[in-house]
């Protein structure tokens, strides 16, 4: 319910919009096995690579959650492990939100930990005129809760706008930044 809020003042707003839904299929967890490295591609074969595929053409992202357990669910979570592992490169320097949903509690603790993908992967944030969420136990009850409805309107005008400076610093020949590399620091000697 919000995603489609969103996605409508999107496309009032010039932006072509997809929504991708996970959940119809089990999602691996990472295992850490780096045979994705180099290769923008996990090597469990699932809805992980088909969004890769998406991400690559993309101009921005917002990803949604359900709150389970004061946290983004599960899947959602294995999910955006294993994308912004083995896909990174085609996240980086494009905007990012997050959209949670939940019936009472855990919503803020949720977007903390949906927006370090965002943060790690050099990615701008999104935000709207409060925290990205909505209430509600069914998409009706959603659907009454105005002022998150209004948020995700906001959050969608928002993203329009970065997307649309991002292209006009694009044409004007502003590049993205060139990041320092090479240090790492390990902590137990």
């Amino acid at each position: 319910t919000a995603l489609s809020e969103i996605a409508g003042v999107l496309n009032e707003n010039g932006i072509d919009t997809e929504i991708f839904q996970i959940g119809s299929d089990p999602i691996r967890g990472c295992v850490g096995c780096g045979g994705c490295a180099g290769k923008n591609r996990c090597v469990f074969q699932d809805q992980v690579n088909v969004a890769l595929d998406k991400a690559a053409k993309a101009d921005g992202f917002i990803f949604g959650s359900p709150v389970h357990y004061a946290s983004a669910g599960g899947a959602n979570t294995s999910f955006l492990d294993r994308m912004f592992f083995a896909g990174k490169e085609n996240m980086v320097y494009k905007p990012g939100a997050a959209v949670v949903s939940c019936r009472r509690a855990g919503s803020t603790a949720t977007l903390d930990q949906l927006n370090k993908y965002f943060t790690i992967s050099s990615m701008p944030l999104v935000g709207a005129s409060y925290w990205n969420m909505v209430h509600g136990n069914t998409p009706e009850e959603v659907l009454q809760d105005k002022e998150g409805l209004q948020t995700m309107r906001n959050l969608a005008r928002n993203m329009a706008w970065l997307l649309h400076c991002i292209e006009a610093g694009k044409k004007a020949g502003i590049s993205v930044p060139q990041p320092e590399s090479g240090n790492t620091t390990n902590f137990i000697r």
